[in-house]
């Protein structure tokens, strides 16, 4: 019953990722399903080594499933400045209602390639120049869109019904973020 719970949570964890990277859920939900079927007879040795495997092949499919909508998001972020934009106080956190789909919304908010950008590089730790090779681009272009992802994300975030100010310290969304 455990290994099946554990499959269970892994099948989540994949559509989630599938899904933060395309925003389509049917599609999203295959690359999981695909991912999960490629790891039917993996010996329990190579679990850890399968599991890793398998993020990146759902990081690669949900990638090919937007491609074009990535690359014309891509080019916006070419285009685009850096904002000097103020950045929300650093002392607010989210309430104790807070939940993963608060997440979700605000990273949804953002636009494709800087949301693939800080999936890839903040959340799945990939290292900007591997996640420049999945997203076709240079280092330099996701390293860019990394930041206004971040920015955004914590611009969203900050301004979400729930969210509450404390009197100092460091922004207090960092326990969030983590959905593996």
């Amino acid at each position: 019953m455990q290994i099946i719970g554990q499959v269970k949570q892994r099948a989540a964890d994949l559509y989630w990722l599938a899904f933060l990277l395309t925003e389509y859920r049917e599609s999203s939900a295959d690359i999981a399903g695909a991912a999960v079927a490629s790891q039917d007879g993996a010996s329990p040795y190579f679990s850890n080594w399968m599991l890793s495997w398998s993020r990146r092949l759902v990081i690669a499919k949900a990638l090919a499933t937007i491609r074009g909508e990535l690359a014309a998001s891509a080019r916006r972020m070419e285009m685009k400045r850096l904002s000097k934009s103020a950045l929300p106080a650093r002392n607010w956190t989210l309430g104790p209602g807070a939940a993963k789909v608060d997440l979700e919304n605000a990273l949804l908010a953002i636009d494709t390639f800087p949301r693939a950008a800080l999936v890839q590089s903040v959340f799945e730790g990939l290292a900007i120049a591997d996640a420049a090779v999945l997203l076709d681009v240079k280092p330099k272009l996701v390293s860019k869109a990394r930041m206004i992802a971040l920015r955004e994300l914590t611009g969203n975030l900050a301004r979400m019904p729930g969210r509450k100010s404390t009197a100092a310290g460091p922004c207090a969304v960092q326990g969030v973020v983590q959905y593996a």
